[in-house]
């Protein structure tokens, strides 16, 4: 890997979920463009000293400057779902609540529940309920979302939308 002043270079995180952080090579102190470099961060404006791993990519500053107008065009949000479970006398009931990032226009918050009942010759291992349960929920949640596009695309077009699952 080789830097030189001025590239972008982009390291996405050791964690799932975790976040990708990019910055500017504002150092690089051999000639060759080896590692390290000093780095400032874009998200803390922070300098440090970065040996980039496998999990890291360098570009040059031309190509930052498209990923840079890119970045401004892409966008990015977080949805939530929140999954609730109640277990009682061998039924399970499980409500899946999404709720939308900010700034999403009608997607909102949505709300699905689903049902299980274990068979009273069954032996009662909860977590298979939990499992039945949880699943039908999403699955209704999943439906219910896909209506929701639907019902989007018809009012955005004009024209009545299918979308399929």
């Amino acid at each position: 890997m080789r830097a030189s002043v001025g590239d972008r270079i982009v390291t996405a995180s050791g964690v799932v979920g975790g976040a990708v952080r990019d910055g500017t090579v504002v150092g690089c102190p051999h000639e060759d463009g080896s590692p390290p470099y000093q780095v400032r961060w874009s998200d803390t404006g922070e300098e440090s000293l970065v040996f980039p791993g496998p999990d890291s990519l360098v570009r040059s500053a031309d190509d930052a400057e498209d990923a840079d107008a890119e970045r401004q065009r892409a966008r990015s949000v977080t949805w939530h779902i929140q999954l609730s479970l109640v277990e009682s006398a061998g039924s399970t009931t499980a409500e899946a609540v999404l709720v939308a990032g900010p700034g999403e226009h009608d997607a909102g918050t949505l709300r699905s529940v689903g049902h299980a009942r274990r068979d009273p010759q069954d032996e009662e291992i909860p977590v298979i309920g939990d499992e039945v349960a949880a699943g039908r929920a999403l699955r209704r949640l999943a439906d219910a979302l896909l209506g929701q596009a639907e019902h989007d695309i018809t009012a955005s077009t004009g024209d009545p939308a299918h979308v399929h699952p």
